[in-house]
């Protein structure tokens, strides 16, 4: 058996990485395997409508291509893929977006409100005008009894420290003014965005 140096491995190494590289690897029995990932990918999205949208997760603004089909009159969600088209993601995703499909199509997600009541250990159904309704109570009932008119120097300061308001990271410029505003006319002083945590 020939010895060989390790200098003469390392070049026949090389060399056959390159060769490998410039030679396409093909299935032996000539079957394109990219080519049927590729068809299987098309079937399963054949004929769905190409909706664009933006990953709500957090305020970077990812875009998403969501495929959907009309399956007996509802639409169905098939795919969710970030955007390849898009300037902000260039179509990468975080972990988080990347499972944006599961937000929809969970059958862990809660479809209507529910709500629990004081002592009990069940949740129940209600409806929306309901837990709006109760969420009003709640906020009134809170601002009545932690409001403060005027603070320990007499300074008016018509504010209410029971309450605090946390703004979500999706929100548009638009809504997070209007949500600032209408806490700020509560007297909520403890208002935070979950962008900046």
């Amino acid at each position: 058996m020939t010895e060989i140096t390790r200098r003469e491995f390392l070049k026949l190494g090389a060399a056959g990485t390159a060769g490998m590289a410039l030679v396409p690897l093909a299935n032996p029995l000539g079957f394109d395997l990219a080519a049927a990932k590729k068809r299987t990918l098309e079937l399963r999205i054949s004929g769905a409508k190409e909706v664009h949208s933006i990953c709500p997760y957090c305020a970077v603004g990812c875009a998403l291509i969501a495929y959907t089909s009309e399956v007996a009159g509802k639409t169905q969600l098939l795919q969710i893929e970030g955007d390849p088209d898009s300037p902000v993601n260039e179509g990468r995703l975080c972990p988080k977006g990347a499972t944006a499909m599961q937000l929809a199509t969970s059958s862990r997600r809660v479809g209507k409100p529910q709500y629990r009541a004081a002592g009990s250990t069940t949740w129940e159904d209600k409806s929306w005008d309901f837990m709006l309704d109760k969420i009003a109570q709640n906020i009134k009932a809170s601002r009545d009894n932690t409001f403060v008119a005027q603070d320990a120097n007499g300074n008016v300061v018509n504010r209410t420290e029971g309450v605090a308001f946390a703004g979500g990271a999706a929100f548009s410029s638009e809504e997070g003014y209007f949500a600032t505003k209408v806490m700020r006319t509560l007297g909520v002083v403890h208002i935070e965005q979950q962008a900046r945590v």
